[in-house]
């Protein structure tokens, strides 16, 4: 097994010809988490292979709560630790693909909170990781020194208009971001705050299904 895959992890198994979900947890979660989620995303359906699943637990612990990355205070990332950590990331993602047998190609990031801003990196930093990505209350997590190209790449943000944690106009932000790195993004508002909604989740599953009928650019 590589060094690489040195995450604490859970893997679910899919079938052939499926997706893999690559599930990012928010602060205080854990690989278990989105679990749950993974079904509610790609429900079982005639003709729709059942898709495997990659679910780390973050390294960084904030007062014993697991992060992806760590914060300086509420909203002010360390910038330095938020690009190791998502190299980091991404080395255990391409290591699992190859030690599970999961197909490079069709790896869609589903994160929420905090594993949605580091999904956010992933895109920035490491274009062509990913074949589309599902960010839940998403903000910019940095802005990379050159702007990569995620032509074709397909992005859902879903985003609470009286969310306390995350500035409106900053999801915004990192979805003109994406936009002008040539990411196809679908921004979703709803008057809801920081905490996930069912109908949010029906959303993404509505607009995955989409996406998975489209063939990668």
């Amino acid at each position: 097994m590589s060094e690489k895959l040195d995450f604490v992890h859970r893997h679910v198994p899919g079938e052939d010809g499926g997706i893999t979900l690559l599930l990012l947890h928010g602060t205080g979660g854990d690989e278990n988490d989105l679990i749950p989620l993974a079904a509610e995303l790609v429900p079982p359906a005639a003709g729709v292979p059942r898709p495997a699943v990659l679910s780390p637990r973050g390294k960084v612990s904030e007062h014993g709560a697991p992060r992806f990355f760590r914060r300086l205070a509420e909203g002010v990332f360390d910038e330095e630790d938020l690009i190791f950590r998502t190299h980091e990331l991404a080395g255990f993602v391409e290591s699992a693909a190859g030690e599970y047998g999961l197909d490079p190609a069709r790896i869609v990031a589903v994160g929420y909170s905090n594993g949605a801003n580091v999904a956010a990196s992933l895109l920035l930093l490491h274009p062509g990781l990913l074949r589309a990505a599902v960010l839940f209350r998403a903000m910019v997590p940095l802005v990379p020194e050159v702007t990569p190209d995620l032509s074709g790449t397909p992005v859902f943000i879903a985003a609470g208009k009286r969310d306390q944690m995350i500035a409106p106009d900053n999801t915004g932000r990192l979805a003109s971001m994406l936009r002008e790195a040539g990411a196809d993004v679908d921004l979703r508002w709803r008057d809801t705050g920081h905490a996930l909604t069912y109908e949010e989740v029906r959303e993404a599953r509505d607009w995955l299904a989409g996406v998975l009928q489209t063939p990668a650019p």
